[in-house]
């Protein structure tokens, strides 16, 4: 051992130093490769190391903006950008305006690339100033920053709005959602480049108040869309400052603020200068006065919503229909608002002349006779829904059957109740409907369904899901008085059909149905799915979950008619197993979505071996 430690040969191994010495890293070197001799001392290394930095850093921020704002290009930035947080923080700071690229074509070419056309959405941890810094350097080159998403961050300040704002003065949409971080210092910051800012959608962000609404709106006019919601410290002087700083607002959506009230409301839609189309209004403290205000000046309205109103009363409705200023209305939905009553509903009804969609939902004072004055009145109607009206029973249904209705759905509307009696005789056919939905009614049974098939035979979108009263004998002459052909079928959650519906389905309608939904059917065996291979040629949409099915079924399916079956859920047929893996893979020719969630007898090998060769296809497992 002392001779190897004392060893000097050619190479130098040791200099003669102890085992403590810089060089004992080389001695224990002789136990592997030789190792190249080494040419600089380490007094010259350790002098080059604390010498080697580059001599720019040296420079103030000041010479750096001078230089950076002359690199060639968006992508020179964006590489010194990656340098270090100190030159991004600089490079941030530069306006696109004040980018210096030495020629007029050169800046001539750089404002037709900054014309918004990137979109980038920061979330969570991942959402921080230096994130949005880098956002803003590098997507000044690349087409410009037209839509920017902030979300669920308390990280991001002010000066990452500062970054968006001198960099992205091409930002058109800006959405915050539950940052409550935010203040009005961004938003004022934005507004002092950004006027070219046409939506601003703001949710769960209590630090903004009004000042931060008043700066976008005195400075940004090209507004066409604002949405505020569960914004505690935004009120009526926000409202104003819009009315009178945009006139190009079209849509406006205000939920959960408190401090909006009847000022703030009334103030915005009767300004001489609205162009107001879509208005919606939710759990705010308006009164009638509000409504009353929206029927006499909302005269541009096309789209309104009412939701949960609980400060609105009868009278406030019925001004709202008795004014007659709503004649652009076309689409109508009042939620949760006592204050629409019959009275009030045959207001609207007279005073909306061209309205075609109505929603009524959890409106518990409109009965049938509301119903019925209202679709008499409202002769341009074509799409009705109705979701938990108790008080309309099979009476008013029948009533708005006889308008020019096009779609009616009804949902969980529980004072829908099979009549002890047949269907009348002198009922009048509605040849204008197309499209039928009646979902979760327990009360809807076999008499109903026989006076559907009666009323409305010109249907092609069938939806009768959650039905646990209806059965074969009486879908079948609904199923052969559609005259148009059925297109879009949804029986789903109905426990009480079997094969021999579907069979009759698949034989009347096989030549024109596209989708078919089964979901639920545990009657529903592989004779359906024999059926619906041999007749549906052109269906592409089938769902098949939690049915009786087995492989056999799959197997038909696959060697049947259909040429474009693009969607096939198999979720929860727990008699599917491995066998159906080639009967799958030759679906998956045309297959671009299959669902086989809870399929328990199929294995993860055979799964791995679908999405190997389905490349092309969705698959869920």
């Amino acid at each position: 051992m002392p001779a190897l430690v004392n060893y000097r040969g050619d190479d130098d191994y040791h200099t003669g130093g102890s085992l403590c010495s810089k060089d004992s890293a080389r001695l224990l070197s002789v136990y592997g490769p030789p190792c190249k001799r080494q040419r600089i001392s380490d007094s010259y290394f350790i002098f080059f190391e604390e010498e080697k930095q580059p001599s720019i850093n040296v420079l103030p921020d000041e010479c750096l903006y001078e230089i950076f704002r002359r690199l060639p290009g968006g992508q020179a930035r964006s590489a010194a950008a990656c340098v270090s947080n100190h030159w991004l923080s600089v490079l941030s700071s530069i306006r696109n305006s004040e980018i210096d690229n030495g020629s007029s074509s050169d800046v001539e070419m750089i404002s037709q690339e900054n014309d918004g056309f990137l979109t980038r959405c920061v979330e969570g941890k991942k959402a921080t100033d230096n994130r949005l810094a880098a956002i803003a350097v590098g997507t000044s080159g690349r087409g410009g920053l037209g839509k920017l998403s902030v979300r669920a961050t308390n990280k991001v300040t002010k000066l990452g709005f500062s970054a968006i704002a001198r960099g992205c003065p091409s930002l058109k949409v800006l959405s915050l959602w539950n940052v409550p971080s935010i203040g009005d210092e961004a938003l004022i910051e934005i507004s002092k480049e950004c006027h070219l800012l046409e939506k601003l959608d703001l949710s769960h962000c209590p630090s903004i108040s009004n000042k931060g609404i008043a700066a976008i709106a005195e400075n940004c006019p090209n507004l066409s869309s604002l949405t505020i919601e569960f914004c505690k410290n935004i009120g009526n002087e926000s409202l104003q400052a819009v009315a009178r700083g945009c006139p190009n607002l079209q849509s406006i959506t205000i939920k959960d603020c408190p401090n909006v009230g009847d000022q703030g409301v009334a103030t915005l839609l009767s300004a001489p200068s609205s162009v107001l189309k879509k208005v919606k209004l939710q759990s705010l403290n308006i009164t009638d006065f509000s409504l009353a205000v929206i029927g006499h000046y909302g005269k541009s309205v096309t789209s309104l919503s009412l939701i949960g109103l609980q400060t609105a009363s009868q009278k406030g409705f019925w001004a709202m229909g008795n004014a007659k200023g709503l004649q652009s209305l076309t689409s109508l939905s009042i939620i949760s608002c006592y204050g629409i009553t019959d009275l009030s509903l045959e207001a609207i009804g007279n005073g909306c002349c061209f309205l075609k969609q109505m929603l009524l939902k959890k409106c518990c004072f409109v009965s049938d006779k509301g119903l019925t004055s209202f679709t008499e009145a409202a002769e341009s109607l074509e799409c009705l829904q109705l979701e938990e009206c108790n008080r309309v029973s099979q009476h008013g249904i029948m009533s708005a059957l006889k308008s020019k209705l096009k779609s009616l759905t009804i949902v969980k509307c529980m004072g829908i109740k099979d009549l002890a009696h047949e269907a009348p005789a002198d009922l009048t056919q509605c040849g204008s409907l197309r499209s039928l939905t009646i979902k979760d009614c327990i009360g809807f049974g076999n008499t109903s369904l026989s006076i559907v098939g009666t009323l409305c035979p010109q249907l092609q979108n069938l939806e009768l899901s959650g039905l646990c009263g209806i059965t074969d004998s009486d879908l079948v002459p609904l199923l052969e008085n559609c005259n148009a052909g059925l297109v879009k079928v949804n029986l789903s959650n109905c426990p009480n059909l079997t094969d021999k519906i579907v069979v009759d389905l698949a034989r009347i309608h096989g030549g024109t149905l596209k989708t078919l939904n089964l979901e639920g059917g545990r009657k529903i065996t592989d004779v359906s799915l024999m059926a619906i291979a041999e007749n549906c040629a052109f269906l592409n949409d089938l769902d098949i979950s939690r049915c009786g099915i087995t492989d056999m079924g799959v197997s038909s399916l696959s060697d049947g008619v259909q040429i474009d079956l693009q969607i096939l859920s198999l979720s929860g047929c727990s008699k599917i197993s491995n066998k159906s893996t080639p009967y799958l893979k030759k679906l998956g020719q045309t297959l671009v979505g299959l669902n086989i969630q809870q399929c328990n007898l199929i294995s993860s090998s055979a799964v791995d071996l679908l999405v190997e060769n389905l490349w092309r296809c969705d698959i869920l497992y």
